[in-house]
């Protein structure tokens, strides 16, 4: 299909470790993208349990997969890199899911902005209690320098921008994501697709107080983010955090 080939190759990343439970769901998301230039890369972290069985049964249908011992997802993300061949880059956690045309939606973005490097979305969030919410609005400076409004499971981001800020920093554990879009300070090129793309599962290390903390480092040391202003927000979001599980209760209840 030579007109497959003319359109922008956009390469999916997949890390994952011991996540036979979730990981073909995801694989099947990828495949079911109506998208006809996508590689889907599937790095492993060196699992115990199903997963490499689960993966093996997806070789001829997934550009690579490998497993060996990695020094967390951001070791894994910065390996896929090197494997990837796309101009637009996605990063999908083992436990999330494409939604059917979500890549289509995006590619469709990025022809009608091609001034962006960076594209991102609305995703939804499922707690184990039932309770469901949106997330995700417009990129702008001011809203991220205070915190990551734009979630990044499923959001695109260009080949081009990682030549130009480089690879995660895997001294960070779970925020790296947010650190190296800091890096673009005010000059990221971001475009905004109104729409819910991926589906993500709430409970993961990017809703911990130790995924807040890092923010925290991160607006300091890269986004040029004032210690009192940091502090201050730091609190506020901690306080939100222990509020969290009431309001994932009541929110089961009430939509039920």
């Amino acid at each position: 299909m030579s007109g497959a080939r003319d359109l922008p190759l956009v390469s999916v990343i997949t890390s994952v470790l011991n996540g036979a439970e979730t990981i073909r769901n995801c694989i099947e998301s990828v495949l079911r993208q109506d998208y006809p230039n996508v590689e889907h890369i599937v790095i492993d972290g060196g699992s115990t349990d199903r997963t490499l069985e689960v993966l093996r049964q997806y070789d001829d249908r997934i550009a690579l997969w490998r497993s060996q011992p990695d020094r967390g997802i951001y070791d894994a993300w910065n390996k896929a890199l090197l494997e990837a061949r796309g101009e637009w880059i996605c990063f999908l956690g083992a436990d999330d899911e494409l939604l059917p045309d979500a890549v289509s939606a995006y590619m469709a973005l990025a022809a009608k902005e091609p001034q962006a490097e960076y594209l991102s979305s609305k995703v939804k969030v499922v707690h184990s209690s039932g309770y469901v919410r949106i997330i995700g609005s417009p990129w702008t400076w001011r809203k991220f320098a205070r915190a990551m409004c734009t979630p990044h499971p499923g959001s695109m981001h260009r080949r081009s921008l990682f030549d130009r800020l480089g690879t995660y920093d895997t001294s960070y554990r779970i925020a790296a994501d947010y650190e190296l879009l800091l890096r673009a300070r005010d000059q990221l090129r971001a475009a905004y697709l109104p729409v819910t793309t991926a589906i993500m599962k709430a409970g993961g290390m990017s809703f911990t107080g130790r995924a807040i903390k890092e923010e925290a480092r991160a607006k300091i040391e890269t986004g040029g983010r004032s210690k009192l202003l940091a502090a201050m927000e730091l609190c506020i979001t901690s306080a939100k955090y222990v509020l969290r599980p009431l309001r994932s209760t009541l929110g089961s209840i009430f939509t039920r």
